[in-house]
C-alpha cells in the first residue's frame, strides 16, 4: 500500500512521500543542470535528494504509515459491509419481487438506492479529495515534512547549494552526478546513519 506523504479508493502511499518542495524547481536551476546553459560566472550550485529514500529511513514515517494503513483498513471494511448490505437488499428484492405489491416494490427499490448512496457517501467521506484519509495523512506527515525540509535547508546552506531538487518528484533528470546526491548529508542532519555507515559499523574495526 506504500507510496510517501485518496482511484476510487486510493492507497495510503499515494501522496505520503512528496515532501521537500520548498527548495525545488526554478527555471535558472533547471538551466544549470544542462551545464553551459549559463555563463560560467552565473552557474548555480545544484544538488538533489530523493525524499522517498530518506523517508523510508525515518522510524516516525513507518509509524505514520502503520497508523494510516490501520485506518484505511477499518474504513474499507466499513464500505465493504455497506456494499454487502446493498447486495442483500437486491437479492431479497429479486427473490420476492413477484410477491410484492407495486407500492412495496417502490419501497424496496428506494431502500436499495438509499443503501447504494450510502456506499458512495462513505467512499467520499473517507477517500475523497478532501476525505478523512487525506486530512489525517496531511496532519500526521506535517511534522516529518518540516523536519526533512529543515535538514535539506541546513545541508544546502552549509554546503553552499543554490537549489536542491527532489528526485522523487516529477522533475526530468537526464543525468545527475552522484556527487550532487545529498541524501547521506540530509540523513546525517536528521541523525540517521547512512547505509555505508551501518555496513561499516556491522563489520567492526
Amino acid at each position: 500500500m506504500r507510496n510517501h506523504f485518496g482511484d476510487a479508493l486510493p492507497r495510503v502511499g499515494d501522496t505520503a512521500a512528496r515532501v521537500v518542495r520548498g527548495l525545488v524547481l526554478a527555471a535558472v536551476g533547471i538551466a544549470g543542470l544542462w551545464g553551459g546553459a549559463l555563463p560560467a560566472q552565473a552557474q548555480q550550485k545544484i544538488g538533489y535528494v530523493d525524499t522517498e529514500t530518506i523517508l523510508e529511513e525515518l522510524p516516525e514515517y513507518a509509524s505514520v504509515q502503520q497508523k494510516l494503513e490501520t485506518l484505511e483498513e477499518q474504513w474499507r471494511s466499513e464500505i465493504e459491509a455497506q456494499r454487502e448490505t446493498v447486495q442483500e437488499l437486491r437479492d431479497e428484492y429479486q427473490a420476492s419481487e413477484l410477491l410484492y405489491t407495486e407500492e412495496e416494490r417502490k419501497q424496496k427499490r428506494s431502500a436499495i438506492q438509499q443503501a447504494q448512496r450510502k456506499v458512495e457517501q462513505l467512499r467520499e467521506r473517507y477517500f475523497g479529495p478532501e476525505g478523512r484519509l487525506y486530512t489525517r495523512q496531511k496532519k500526521l506527515m506535517r511534522p516529518i515534512q518540516k523536519r526533512v525540509l529543515a535538514a535539506a535547508e541546513e545541508v544546502a546552506t552549509e554546503e553552499g547549494y543554490d537549489y536542491v531538487f527532489d528526485k522523487s518528484e516529477k522533475v526530468l533528470f537526464l543525468y545527475a552526478r552522484e556527487e550532487h546526491n545529498l541524501n547521506d548529508q540530509v540523513l546525517r542532519a536528521l541523525g540517521i546513519a547512512t547505509n555505508q555507515e551501518r555496513r561499516s559499523n556491522a563489520q567492526g574495526p
